[in-house]
């Protein structure tokens, strides 16, 4: 009964948040999901469906990252089969890439159709092909990274895929793209009638990558996910992504989801603020909520994003986000933390009925500083007072009186609210 591991989107190089222990965690992560799922089990094969490298332009390190894990593959005696995906394909005139590097130099079969878009078998003497005949019983396809001309491309390929000589029993095929309706911010998946030739065709399983969660679809398209989190919204919680251990058989596909392998740990926080805090006392709710956290265990060399959400009764700026979150590091001694400060200003309307005589202008005025003052949290208990101050300010203002006469009288103004009973502290 074959057995292969199925992988995409590994992204070795990753470079998000300026982190080098975060570049390495996607080494790590492959690596040891590499050792559990198909070095221990001896696997027949593996699949890597795409996204090896992370950029096109490839660091050393990087290379040797991958190259040390290919090796061990070898060394296990464990085939490797792949193709590009879009952050590692060649560009468009160039004839090679890093994945063609590493298939001259025997660390990986690219399986892909040749100049002329058609299926060769594998040569081992040229290191190139469309598809290859393995000794356990499976032919295994290959595709490259088609963009928006995917659904074109099938349309081509299926008729090759079904025209091609017989072979073993069992058909995989690799297709970087994504199948519609799993990702919601993803506008240009295909639909599953436009994989529905290949399956008609003769393959058995479709190997996807691209889309960084797992699903399924009608038990013969596949996608793992990302081996790694790109980001704060693909943690298992919410996206459930890993590899596949795969079993093939007479009686139909088994493809388990394996995720227990190493990983960095994200912790995703919420702070709810209240138009009738300050920012002083949103920031320490913030404090507050990251010390929760840590003293649980969950923060410790995390990734930790704490979204501070609601209406605040401050201007935005008042709250010193980038202090917050340099302060909120070194509590969580988390190794990346995200602050996401989605909030809005309370806002006042003062309602004026048809139905009366209108207001003067001095009133409508009035009524203008006095909603400005009562939507912030440090002047609400006085809006009144203080509107009433404002305007024999602007009047003062409009008579021309000096800048140090005006300075004195705001000075005053100010002076007689903070030695008020409800005055804020925080002038």
């Amino acid at each position: 009964m074959p057995r292969f591991l199925h992988v995409a989107d590994v992204h070795l190089g990753y470079t998000k948040y300026d982190s080098p222990e975060r570049t390495k965690d996607f080494y790590r992560a492959f690596s040891d999901a590499l050792e559990r799922y198909a070095i221990e089990p001896q696997v027949d094969f593996v699949l890597i469906v795409g996204d090896l490298f992370e950029h096109r332009q490839v660091l050393p390190a990087v290379l040797n990252q991958a190259q040390l894990c290919l090796d061990r593959l070898q060394e296990a005696g464990i085939p490797v089969l792949a193709i590009e995906g879009n952050h590692d394909y060649r560009l468009y005139g160039t004839r090679t890439s890093w994945l063609r590097y590493l298939a001259d130099w025997g660390r990986l079969m690219l399986l892909e159709p040749n100049a002329d878009e058609a299926l060769e078998p594998w040569n081992p003497e040229t290191r190139q092909g469309g598809y290859i005949d393995l000794d356990c019983g499976v032919r295994v396809i290959g595709s490259r990274w088609y963009g928006a001309a995917a659904p074109q491309a099938i349309q081509s390929l299926a008729p090759q895929v079904e025209q091609l000589p017989p072979g073993p029993e069992h058909t995989v095929m690799m297709f970087h793209h994504g199948l519609e309706g799993h990702v919601s911010r993803y506008s240009g998946a295909l639909r599953y009638q436009d994989f529905a030739p290949l399956l008609t065709a003769g393959v058995d399983y479709l190997a996807l990558g691209h889309i960084h969660r797992s699903y399924t679809a009608e038990n013969w398209i596949f996608n793992p996910g990302s081996i790694e989190a790109n980001s704060v919204i693909e943690n298992q919680d919410q996206n459930p992504r890993g590899v596949f251990l795969v079993n093939l058989s007479k009686t139909g596909i088994k493809a388990d989801l394996k995720t227990d392998y190493y990983q960095r740990p994200i912790v995703r926080l919420n702070l709810k603020a209240d138009p009738k805090q300050t920012a002083v006392e949103l920031e320490a709710a913030a404090i507050a909520t990251i010390e929760t956290a840590y003293k649980q265990g969950k923060t410790e060399e995390a990734i930790v994003e704490l979204r501070i959400q609601g209406t605040i009764g401050f201007e935005r700026s008042d709250l010193n986000v980038k202090e917050l979150r340099s302060h909120l590091h070194t509590l969580s001694k988390a190794l990346i933390m995200l602050i996401k400060y989605d909030v809005t200003g309370v806002e006042y309307h003062s309602y004026i009925s048809d139905q009366e005589e209108l207001p003067s202008r001095h009133d409508i005025e009035r009524l203008v500083f006095t909603d400005l003052l009562a939507a912030n949290a440090h002047y609400r208990d006085q809006a009144e007072s203080l509107s009433t101050g404002l305007m024999d300010l602007k009047d003062r203002l409009l008579k021309q009186q000096t800048e140090p006469e005006l300075y004195q009288y705001a000075q005053e103004l100010l002076s007689a609210r903070s030695s008020e009973p409800n005055a804020s502290s925080q002038d």
